[in-house]
C-alpha cells in the first residue's frame, strides 16, 4: 500500500528536475527521529534527525516549537543561510494557513531540513533543539542536498 501511495505521489509531483537526481521522495518519521531517502518506493538511506523543541503533534502556529506533519515538497535549496545547507519545506500549505487563521494566529514559515548552525554552540548536547525544522549533521546534509531536487515530495509522519 505504501509503495502504491509513493508511486502516486511521485507521478503527481513529477517534473523535469527529477531527471538529474534519483531521490523521488523524503519520508520523515518524527517518532523515530529518522529521515528516509526514497527511490522508486525503496529506502535508499536513513539519517538520524533532530526536530522542533516541542516535537509531538503537528505544527499549528509560529513559535510552537513543533515540526509539521503531512505532505509537503522541497520549495527551495539554499547554501546561504544560518545553517550549513538547507532545503526549504513548503510549509505552510493551504490547510495550515486556514487553520491558523481560524485561531487568529500566524502559521509561521521557513521550515527547513538543514545542517548544523554556522555559528556553533559548544554546549549543544540536547536533542530537538530547532524551532520546528528538521536538523542533521553537516556530512549527512551534504549527501541529501546533492541528491534531492526542488519539488521532491516530503512526507512527515508522527
Amino acid at each position: 500500500m505504501i509503495k502504491f501511495i509513493l508511486l502516486l505521489l511521485f507521478c503527481f509531483f513529477c517534473s523535469s528536475s527529477y531527471a538529474e537526481k534519483s531521490i523521488d521522495m523524503i519520508i520523515i518519521e518524527k517518532s523515530k527521529r529518522i529521515l528516509k531517502l526514497m527511490e522508486n518506493g525503496n529506502i535508499v538511506k536513513e539519517y538520524f534527525i533532530d526536530l522542533g523543541f516541542d516535537p509531538i503533534g503537528h505544527k499549528y502556529f509560529k513559535g510552537d516549537g513543533k515540526t509539521p506533519e503531512g505532505l509537503y515538497f522541497v520549495q527551495k535549496k539554499s547554501s546561504k543561510s544560518d545553517f550549513y545547507l538547507s532545503l526549504q519545506v513548503s510549509y505552510p500549505n493551504e490547510w495550515d494557513k486556514r487553520n491558523a487563521k481560524y485561531f487568529n494566529k500566524n502559521a509561521g514559515n521557513y521550515i527547513m531540513i538543514h545542517g548544523e548552525p554556522n555559528i556553533k554552540n559548544k554546549n549543544k548536547s540536547i536533542i530537538d533543539w530547532t524551532n520546528g525544522c528538521i536538523a542533521l549533521q553537516n556530512k549527512d546534509m551534504l549527501e541529501i542536498y546533492k541528491q534531492v531536487s526542488i519539488k521532491t515530495p516530503i512526507y512527515i509522519i508522527p
